[in-house]
Formats: structure tokens, sequence, C-alpha cells
């Protein structure tokens, strides 16, 4: 349907789409050939183009042709390869992709006179933007670079409570003989490490080396992170501007015909964040694949204090989503994807142990 949409001119391209960018429940965005540096992020609002904001805030401009280094704490606005004629029915919505998520590049989609970031409205024609802004590590980035990926959508999709518990019960969409399924599936976090001799996570390191968002296991774990082990207590202290790679308890599962987005489980139960992409495709962790689930890697950063998290404590909900028709490849069993079957992991970037 991506294919079609882009047939049928919905789907706007400089050039041609990249062999494996039709994801299967999305569509993979490409930077342009021009990042724009800017004193700070915006919405442009109603009436007002992305470019005339970039004209107003800009402080110089670097071309991506042959990769430039986007450095930590500065705010980058890229025009994007994909542009949008959508139909008046269809709407989309934009995240950053799960190897974007764990480098802890901050990426979101902005659109002409929008209001809201990642969220394109139906029938919306015109660019797309890509606001950039890494935060932990510097990033090598090149024209045709894939950070964010879209979803397009007819009408509201979302499953309900009743059609959530119907789903658990005939699937099984999270391995827990105590899962908690109402609107949406709850998922808690594992600070044991009983499976991994105690390792529970990794927290990122100051004054790294650049990475290239290119390149894959090209680079020394702990060139860039801090393995975290439990000893003993089951608790770890999230420390403010601090960022950390943890994991699941719980193993995930999304049936073919379905996709799932995890959304925090209360805003008011802690000063934290859990994920920047949080989009499962269809067949992530279905047994055809990888067997019985895969665990939901989480990306956590506190915000203005310290916070304790515990074992088993819930950190958020995974709500579910009925796909239009089952997508002619499923995430793992025939895209050889970075993340199927996998526990705690860090990004492809890094070479696996």
């Amino acid at each position: 349907m991506i294919n079609q949409m882009h047939d049928d001119g919905a789907i706007i391209v400089q050039n041609p789409f990249d062999a494996d960018q039709v994801q299967p429940a999305s569509l993979d965005l490409r930077l342009g050939t021009m990042a724009y540096r800017v004193r700070a992020s915006f919405l442009p609002g109603p009436k007002t183009s992305v470019a005339k904001r970039i004209n107003d805030l800009e402080l110089h401009q670097i071309d991506l042709t042959a990769g430039a280094v986007l450095e930590r704490g500065c705010v980058y606005i890229v025009p994007l390869m994909e542009e949008l004629a959508l139909p008046a029915g269809v709407s989309a919505t934009t995240n950053p992709k799960s190897s974007t998520g764990r480098l802890d590049i901050f990426t979101r989609v902005i659109t002409d006179e929008g209001r809201a970031f990642d969220t394109v409205p139906a029938g919306y024609k015109g660019k797309l933007y890509l606001e950039i802004s890494p935060r932990t590590f510097p990033a090598l980035v090149r024209q045709g670079s894939r950070l964010s990926q879209i979803r397009f959508r007819a009408g509201d999709s979302r499953l309900s409570v009743a059609e959530h518990k119907e789903l658990h019960a005939k699937e099984t969409l999270v391995f827990d003989d105590d899962a908690i399924v109402e609107q949406g599936v709850s998922l808690s976090i594992d600070l044991l490490g009983s499976d991994r001799g105690g390792l529970i996570g990794y927290r990122s390191k100051r004054h790294t080396a650049v990475v290239d968002v290119d390149k894959k296991a090209a680079l020394d774990i702990l060139d860039f992170w801090e393995p975290l082990h439990d000893r003993g207590t089951g608790e770890l202290i999230l420390d403010p501007d601090e960022f950390y790679i943890l994991v699941s308890r719980e193993a995930v599962h999304v049936p073919p015909d379905y996709a799932a987005e995890m959304v925090p489980f209360d805003p008011l139960v802690g000063e934290f964040r859990v994920h920047y992409a949080g989009f499962f495709d269809p067949g992530f962790g279905h047994a055809g694949a990888a067997g019985a689930g895969s665990r939901a890697v989480l990306e956590v950063r506190s915000r203005e204090v310290p916070f304790l998290v515990e074992h088993g404590q819930t950190i958020g909900r995974l709500i579910y989503e009925r796909m239009a028709e089952r997508p002619d490849n499923l995430y793992g069993a025939d895209l050889g994807s970075n993340y199927q079957g996998q526990h705690l992991k860090l990004s492809k970037h890094f070479k696996q142990n």
C-alpha cells in the first residue's frame, strides 16, 4: 500500500526508493542535501512555512552530500527527500528509527503550518523536515541517511480494551502470567539481569568519538558505554542528564496483522522518559521468526532530579493497532532485522560480543 501511494503520487521522492526503504508498517525517511543549524527548536504554526522559520533562526548551513558531523546539544533542521500529497482521509505519524533512539539522537518531523511535532494532518501537501539534536554522541550523517520513519493511517485503527484482551488471549502479546491488559499491555523494567549474568543495562560515556549512523558493527562498546550490573538490590538510581539503555522484563509479541506503539504508563509516576522510538513492526517477536517474543529495549533519560527505579516497576504500555492488510514482509522473518529476538541490545553500530 505504501508503494501504491508512491505510484499514485501521494508520496513524492527526489530519488527512487532504496531497496529496503519500505518497512512492514512504515517508510524510512531520508535526509536531503543540506542541514541548517538553528538557534532554537520551533513549530511554524498557522500560515507559516518551515523555510521561513529556518530563515529567521538560521546560524549556518552544512552540506551533507559528502557527510558532516552534527554536534551534541545543537539543533539542526534538514529538508527530507520525501514530500507528501496525501488523500483527504489519510494522515501520518512519524517517529525515530530504533537505532536513532538507541544513540540518543533526538529527532522529530516538522511540516509547514504544523502545530505538533511528528504529526502529519490528513490531506497534507508539502515538504517534510527533520529536526535533529544529538544528545549524547556526535553523529556523522550524510545525504540519504535514514533517522526517522513515517506511518500512514486511514481512520482510527487502535484496539479497544476488549479487543486488546481478546487478542492477548488468542495470540499472547506479552509472555508474562501476570500481564495487565487494559488499554494496551503493561510493560515493566528488568533490573536483575538473571539471564545475562546480572548485566542490567548500559550508561553512556561522555566525550566519545563520532558515531557514523550508516556503519554497522563498527564501534567498540566500551569506548562509548559503561556496563551496569545488579548488585543484589534490583534497583537503579537514574542520574539527571545521563542516558541509559535498559530492557523490559517481559518478552513482546506483535502478530503479523498488527503493529504496536509504546506510550508512557502514566506521566505522573516518575520524572523520566523510557523511549524515543517506541514503535513495534508487525512480526516483532513472532513465534515463526524467533520463538517466544523479543524484549523491548528502553531508552531512558531522567529529567530534573535523580530518580530510583525498581525491578518490575511498570514503565509503559503497548497499544496495538490493526493493519489495513498483512505486510508482504514481516519484521525479522523476511528482512534480516537488527533487533528480532533481542534481549538487552545496543544499536546496530556497535560490535556485539
